[in-house]
């Protein structure tokens, strides 16, 4: 008996979805050598849909099943790695533990860009005191239209040093840049954590990215908390890797969650639209407290925390102060 039309459509485009994003879990994943996964990448798609000309039934349905499953069981059990040909960047992980009420932080990153892609590399020890930990800072950087931004953290303490840490896709040597990658395992997951002339800097200074600076408007006890998470995470990722993934754990949901799920964040759209990050944690009461009068709504504070660098600007030892000269201080007992 003939299936309902519908029944059958349906069928016929779960086939040809399975096949697409089967062919792209293997395309963008890190098999080696290439050969292998480019031809593994065209021969899963062709294979499935060329299931369609066996006939009976039983053995059509036994070939997409072994096909499937097959492609299922080794993506869950395709593990993340620390140990493969990192890009520059990405070549040295942090590391971050707690001794009494001091931070160590290992390999703060702090490379000097010559341009976008050519950096000196550099990286420094630093001790932090929990209990100087004074601001933290929400920063969202724009390359193209205001949709995406990439949307990371810096922390303040009491002597003026700053540390930005920044939740990002750890790239292989071997491979370029992919936004699409980013929804398979293709990235391991990565905190870079730096000084903020690197991080940042990159950003204002080379890139000549659009970069906005906002205080979070967080207690010193959540403060310590948020920073602990970060800590805590990091030295985890030393030896238990992580796959990042650009829908489930990103630069915005990574920090979200940080803060603790309380936020209310999972539902809401401006999670994967990350350029909208800034006007969610408004909404959220999460920025400031700034003056209200001046700052009534999020278009005039998103003005107003532009980071704008002067022609000739030299990403010095003041460059942590040099940039929020300008920017709107946040007002409210207890902010420094």
């Amino acid at each position: 008996m003939n299936r309902h039309p519908l029944r059958r459509w349906g069928g016929h485009v779960l086939l040809l979805l399975c096949a697409v994003l089967g062919g792209a879990a293997i395309y963008y994943s890190t098999l080696q050598p290439d050969v292998l996964r480019v031809g593994a990448a065209v021969a899963f798609p062709a294979l499935l849909l060329g299931s369609a000309w066996v006939r009976p039934p039983r053995p059509r349905r036994i070939l997409r099943m072994g096909l499937i499953g097959g492609l299922g069981v080794w993506y869950v059990t395709d593990p993340p790695r620390n140990d493969r040909q990192w890009a520059p960047e990405y070549s040295i992980p942090a590391d971050a533990w707690r001794e009494g009420s001091d931070i160590h932080v290992r390999h703060v990153r702090n490379f000097r860009y010559r341009t976008p892609s050519d950096g000196i590399p550099a990286w420094y020890d630093a001790t932090y005191p929990l209990d100087g930990l004074r601001s933290v800072d929400l920063v969202t950087s724009y390359w193209a239209g205001e949709t995406i931004a990439h949307v990371f953290l810096s922390f303040g303490f009491a002597d003026g040093r700053h540390l930005a840490i920044s939740i990002e896709t750890r790239r292989q040597a071997r491979f370029d840049y992919s936004t699409i990658a980013g929804f398979f395992h293709h990235y391991e997951l990565f905190y870079v954590t730096a000084d903020e002339r690197d991080l940042i800097g990159v950003r204002t200074d080379i890139r000549r990215e659009r970069v906005y600076l906002y205080r979070l408007n967080l207690s010193p006890e959540v403060r310590q908390r948020l920073f602990m998470s970060y800590v805590g995470a990091i030295h985890d990722l030393i030896s238990h890797p992580q796959w990042y993934n650009t829908l489930t754990d990103n630069c915005t949901t990574g920090i979200l969650a940080r803060a603790g799920a309380r936020l209310r964040y999972r539902l809401d759209w401006r999670v994967i639209l990350s350029g909208h990050t800034a006007a969610m944690a408004y909404d959220m009461n999460l920025l400031g407290p700034y003056d209200p009068v001046r700052f009534a709504d999020f278009a005039a504070l998103h003005a107003a925390s532009h980071i704008v660098r002067a022609p000739g600007a030299v990403l010095g030892p003041d460059y942590s102060a040099a940039i929020r000269a300008h920017l709107p201080p946040p007002e409210g007992p207890g902010t420094p």
